[in-house]
């Protein structure tokens, strides 16, 4: 097996590349300054319900969610997929 030996220029390099793709991936997955999970009081003004209706819309089923110690969670991904799967669009 050949051995290659690696001097600290090489690993600069390595650093540098390193550095860019992680920087890649974390403006392409934040979407800019979207969070993945939402609060209740955030998921009340994105959708401009009542806590009722939230509350509502979490028993029927409609929104998923995860309650973590007494507060509640929504996967912001998830949200925009009920809401895609639940458009309606009307032809005139």
């Amino acid at each position: 097996m050949p051995t290659e030996i690696v001097n600290t220029d090489d690993l600069r390099e390595f650093k540098i590349e390193l550095l860019e793709d992680i920087k890649k991936l974390l403006s392409s997955t934040s979407g800019g300054n979207s969070k993945k999970y939402l609060k209740s009081s955030e998921m009340k003004k994105m959708l401009k319900v009542s806590t009722g209706t939230l509350q509502t819309l979490r028993i029927n089923g409609t929104l998923p969610y995860t309650k973590i110690g007494g507060i509640i969670f929504y996967d912001a991904d998830e949200i925009a997929k009920v809401m895609k799967e639940n458009s309606i669009h009307h032809k005139f």
